[in-house]
């Protein structure tokens, strides 16, 4: 028997709100610093190719993000995860986004971020959510959010089946598309020939 631990989020996780910056991002294409956006969150990953880069001192450590950590869209109509997977070099992650970095050794990355996009870790955030014309969910709420742990070897194998899961939607995705395109192209052909006759 498979025996799964359960843990707060903030026991096995450090959560920190985004950097604020005072006025509107200028970017400069020979900047230090990048920054991660909501804008760069594609699905569940960061997207680091289009980071704005910006001219500012170096941030402190603790604000800097790394591979493996998490960006918790914390304000909208998802509260969802998206992992840092490739090095964006220096880089911050800019409020009202959370960064979530893993601190237990028995927990991945990628799991966790697959754990919170799934659909009773979102029930929970929106049950704590708060505001009428925004929803946002607070620190406190992430910090409480109830996390499955399986072995390792579990965890592994949960995030190798989602990824083919994944793969197998995007693929009935773009097989849809081309089949919309083919049956357009025919339709069209058989409405010229018509409309010759």
């Amino acid at each position: 028997m498979v025996v799964c631990m359960r843990k707060r989020l903030g026991d096995i996780s450090l959560i920190q709100i985004g950097y604020s910056f005072r006025g509107r991002l200028e970017a400069e294409t020979s900047g230090a610093v990048a920054v991660i956006q909501m804008k760069d969150l594609v699905a569940d990953v960061v997207e680091p190719g289009g980071l704005v880069r910006i001219d500012m001192e170096r941030p402190r450590e603790h604000h800097l993000a790394r591979v493996g950590d998490l960006v918790f869209r914390s304000r909208g109509v998802t509260n969802t995860c998206a992992i840092l997977l490739d090095d964006p070099g220096e880089a911050v992650v800019s409020a009202p986004l959370f960064r979530i970095r893993v601190t237990d050794r028995q927990l991945l990355p990628q799991y966790l971020n697959w754990y919170i996009n799934q659909p009773p870790a979102q029930a929970f955030l929106a049950s704590h959510a708060k505001g009428t014309a925004q929803q946002m969910i607070s620190k406190d709420a992430l910090e409480n959010l109830e996390v499955f742990i399986p072995p390792l070897e579990r965890q592994k194998a949960i995030i190798g089946v989602a990824a083919l899961a994944d793969q197998e939607q995007n693929l009935m995705k773009t097989l849809a598309e081309k089949r919309k395109q083919y049956l357009s192209a025919k339709l069209i052909e058989i409405a010229q020939g018509e409309g010759r006759r």
